[in-house]
């Protein structure tokens, strides 16, 4: 079994994944000061035991890499994946350079793009598992793309653009898809250039802006069985109503305990429930929501 965890965070995106192979993953980072030792001495008891352990950032913005310097310190990052890029910020912060230190190490740094093949990111061996983790986007070499990165490197732009679509699949089991924070107009128009694959659980572009709404093309290939909506300010958010949500302003921590074709999901708030889920009475630290067949 693997466990997928989307961390409450506030105005932010963190994840890990502790495999059902001797790996572990940490998708973006937002870590405020109040909580940096409850987050980090969670990611630290739950990678116990696994033999590699990977930050994977989909893009430079403080809001996904907030708390990295902290996290590093404590964890020791090693593999440190990220889109290549000489993104530039105005203002930097600690956390920033301390991302362009990692992102520019000759040992500890590997620059993501489609089709990118790693020991033990997708490929397996007789030492250890496949993490199950492929990269769809970006293509380096599209014209869209490149606009994207010259816009964030030589004008301090925005990095939203340059995001990498990551998809996690478990054999017999679940498939989640993050698209760190792609904007609708740019989906648009790389939509007929990435490979879509039905995927059963997909955390929202953007955080569940309505700036980064999914456009409907794309969904009708993903056909998602739950769309889940992050902790942007609720005025932002498109909340993908012909879609089952699970709305992380409300849910809290959002805990994915994936089994063969079945996901039991767990929520930190009590007071959230949804309707669309089976009951299969599962117990755990925290409130059950329900099972998902997959």
């Amino acid at each position: 079994m693997s466990t997928i965890k989307s961390l409450s965070v506030g105005n932010g995106d963190m994840f890990y994944i502790k495999h059902n192979s001797d790996n572990f993953t940490i998708i973006d980072c937002h870590i405020c000061e109040e909580d940096q030792e409850r987050i980090v001495k969670e990611i630290k008891h739950a990678h116990l035991g696994k033999g590699i352990t990977r930050f994977i950032s989909t893009h430079p913005d403080q809001d996904h890499l907030q708390g990295l310097k902290y996290l590093d310190d404590n964890i020791d990052i090693l593999n440190f994946y990220c889109v290549k890029n000489n993104v530039i910020k105005e203002d930097e912060t600690e956390d920033f350079k301390h991302y362009c230190t990692l992102r520019d190490h000759n040992k500890k740094a590997f620059h993501i793009e489609k089709g990118s093949t790693r020991k033990w990111m997708n490929q397996t061996c007789e030492e250890r598992g496949s993490a199950g983790i492929h990269v769809l986007w970006p293509i380096t070499t599209d014209e869209n793309f490149k606009s994207a990165l010259m816009e964030a490197e030589q004008n301090g732009g925005s990095p939203n653009n340059i995001s990498a679509v990551i998809r996690y699949s478990i054999e017999n089991g679940v498939s989640v898809m993050w698209m760190g924070d792609l904007e609708t107009d740019f989906l648009e128009s790389i939509k007929d250039k990435i490979v879509w694959l039905e995927t059963d659980i997909v955390f929202a572009s953007h955080h569940g802006r309505d700036s980064g709404k999914i456009p409907e093309v794309v969904l009708s290939k993903i056909k998602p069985k739950i769309i889940v909506i992050g902790e942007a300010p609720s005025e932002h958010l498109n909340y993908y109503n012909n879609y089952n949500t699970i709305t992380q302003n409300s849910a809290g921590d959002i805990t994915l305990e994936c089994a063969e074709k079945k996901v039991h999901i767990f929520v930190s708030s009590y007071d959230y429930s949804v309707d669309f889920l089976n009951n299969e009475y599962e117990t755990g630290e925290d409130n059950y929501l329900g099972s998902l067949d997959v």
